[in-house]
């Protein structure tokens, strides 16, 4: 059984199938087989699309709550942040659920016609006379629910997919996800060209400005989105050898169809799984949400600083992001799955260590009109942003530096700039690692059954994971200062290195544990 979970972690990462290639009992028609893989596209470009949604506005929500409602303060950008999360949460094991039972079509079109909705509601956040960050907190939380799609879209690239085609499909699915990532920062250092005032659509009252042109954007994708789906989506499932299963949300029968292989499930790796897949995500989350805040307390950017260069970075992460899905291909080949994902850990360990603040030079407090000359101006990520500011910068947006009112910028020294873009570049290696493996086990772990319900409950579990992320990490962050904050996340990170070295050997696919199949 030791050899088998070896062979079955040394499997290679990418690289389709064609049909009549495959060692089977029962083979895939080439009709079949073009429209099973044209359906997993179009859920990769669901995936991609979902990825937007949430990363096209995450580096302008903080200034743009700032500028709709002047009583939000850092706490409740935590909130609405996690809102995204809570929604996806709530919705993902309703979503599963439904996929098991009926046509996925049904589940997709409902989500993506929320999440429509919800960008619309987004663009309009600044027309109430009041409570206008309520209204985002609502607009955040329904795009979440509607992002609750992801578990169908995992549940059917499962169930579409052998298990030698299972982690080049998972993996894929992971790289549409990073290009969202990627695309979605983009697309909104492009928007902040159209700066803050915008233009003016007195008649419907919808104002375009570099903070709802990206959801307007977000709205319409959805919409061609949903198109695609009607057009193109089919129905497929196939076991762990390839070949066609009976399924509830099959438009027709096929005599060639079998019977999905009974067994039980390894319960501890599920949940060992679960518990994995809420770690990478919480921290991910966590350094999402600060990257903003962080970076305008440390270096005294602007708002339209923060948002154009903080896109920038995390533009430049997606793209590291899909390097290593490229070369966790190779990788994978020589070590297998589960080292990979252990790895990746130890890397996003090293990642916040050095994260840490260290020095005797300390960030530039928010003060007008007064300047404490005990505190050092000429810091090397002042200098860096001095070159970066424009003459034409705007001085009307307020007091830059960190705020007085968190006592910690007193006595915690800065965060360098290039410590923290090192410390960047590590956790954009760790994660995308970590990401992929865990729910690409776990896919296997299941085996051939319908996978919605436990989808759901991964995906529910990543959106606990950004809820708790954020909250945790503005909160600390506000009371305690960075070095708290970092500190408690690499202890987290460790506990979890040692969670996988306990289940390191459950970690083996369905079919491989009970030695019906040997890859």
């Amino acid at each position: 059984m030791a050899s088998l979970g070896l062979e079955a972690e040394q499997e290679p990462l990418l690289g389709d199938r064609t049909p009549g290639s495959r060692e089977w009992d029962i083979l895939e028609t080439e009709d079949h087989y073009k429209s099973r893989w044209r359906s997993i596209r179009i859920l990769y470009l669901t995936m991609f699309l979902s990825s937007v949604g949430f990363s096209i506005v995450i580096m302008s929500i903080w200034p743009y709550l700032q500028k709709i409602d002047q009583t939000a303060d850092a706490s409740f950008l935590g909130w609405v942040i996690a809102s995204f999360s809570l929604g996806q949460m709530v919705a993902s094991p309703v979503f599963g659920l439904w996929s098991n039972y009926r046509p996925r079509k049904e589940p997709l079109i409902i989500s993506l016609s929320i999440s429509v909705a919800a960008n619309c509601l987004y663009a309009y956040v600044h027309v109430p006379a009041s409570h206008n960050k309520y209204y985002m907190l609502v607009a955040r939380g329904l795009v979440g629910f509607g992002a609750g799609n992801v578990a169908v879209i995992r549940s059917y690239i499962a169930g579409a997919t052998s298990l030698q085609e299972r982690t080049s499909s998972m993996a894929n699915t992971s790289a549409c996800q990073a290009l969202g990532f990627i695309l979605g920062p983009v697309f909104q250092t492009c928007f902040a060209l159209i700066g803050e005032k915008g233009v003016t659509w007195d008649t419907i009252k919808l104002q375009i400005n570099m903070y709802t042109a990206p959801v307007l954007l977000g709205a319409f994708l959805g919409v061609l989105n949903i198109i695609l789906i009607l057009i193109l989506l089919r129905e497929h499932h196939v076991d762990d050898s390839g070949r066609q299963c009976k399924n509830v949300n099959f438009e027709e029968a096929s005599t060639d169809e079998v019977q999905v292989l009974q067994g039980n499930i390894d319960q501890v790796a599920v949940v060992a799984t679960n518990i994995v897949f809420f770690v990478i995500l919480f921290i991910f989350a966590l350094f999402e949400t600060i990257v903003t805040p962080l970076t305008m307390d440390m270096y005294a950017w602007t708002r339209e600083q923060a948002v154009l260069y903080d896109g920038i970075i995390l533009a430049a992460l997606g793209v590291e992001a899909l390097i290593i899905f490229m070369g966790i291909k190779l990788l994978s080949k020589k070590i297998g799955e589960r080292a990979i994902l252990l790895g990746g850990f130890i890397v996003v360990w090293v990642g916040f260590f050095i994260l840490l603040p260290w020095g005797n030079h300390f960030p530039k407090i928010q003060w007008e009109d007064l300047h404490n000359t005990s505190i050092p101006n000429t810091t090397f990520g002042e200098i860096i942003i001095t070159l970066w500011k424009s003459p034409k910068e705007d001085h009307n947006e307020g007091p830059t530096g960190c705020p007085i009112g968190q006592a910690w910028c007193f006595y915690t020294p800065m965060i360098h700039l290039a410590q923290f873009l090192t410390s960047a570049v590590l956790i954009g290696i760790g994660y995308p690692s970590c990401n992929v493996m865990s729910y690409t086990l776990y896919s296997k772990i299941l085996g051939p059954k319908p996978q919605g319900v436990y989808m759901g409950w991964l995906t529910a579990s990543g959106s606990a994971a950004r809820i708790l992320g954020p909250v945790f990490i503005s909160q600390v962050y506000t009371s305690w200062g960075p070095r708290w904050a970092f500190s408690l996340v690499c202890g987290i990170v460790m506990l979890t290195i040692i969670l996988l070295g306990v289940v390191y050997r459950r970690l083996v696919a369905f079919s491989v544990r009970h030695g019906r199949i040997q890859e």
